[in-house]
């Protein structure tokens, strides 16, 4: 199979991208949380996914009042859900750099990845 070139730095960026987003929500939500570790696995989730190719930037928010709202009585701790997630990820591939979103959108009762800029 003969390389396509019509392939361009974007078409790249965007595609890490968004490999980049769903492997960080399939990798950790599930993972069990609560108020004494959400910012331990915040940075757990930035330095893992920061070690992957193209990746210049990552912030990863854990919404706190979802997690209190949602602690098992008995056990103090609950799992942590994509609606939970607010993550920016910065990508470069040659040229191009894209940023994308993974956030909870409200109205759509959903968490979202979306494409916030491609410079």
């Amino acid at each position: 199979m003969s390389p396509n070139n019509d392939i361009t730095d974007r078409d790249n960026a965007l595609f890490e991208a968004g490999i980049k987003l769903g492997a960080l929500y399939h990798q950790f939500t599930g993972s069990p949380v609560n108020l004494k570790t959400v910012e331990s696995l915040e940075n757990a989730i930035e330095q893992s996914i920061s070690v992957q190719p193209f990746v210049e930037d990552i912030t990863v928010s854990i919404d706190r009042d979802m997690v209190r709202s949602n602690l098992n009585d008995e056990f103090g701790y609950c799992e942590l859900e994509g609606r939970m997630l607010d993550v920016r990820i910065g990508v470069r591939h040659g040229s191009v750099r894209a940023r994308v979103a993974l956030e909870y959108d409200e109205g759509l009762e959903y968490p979202l990845m979306r494409i916030l800029s491609v410079e």
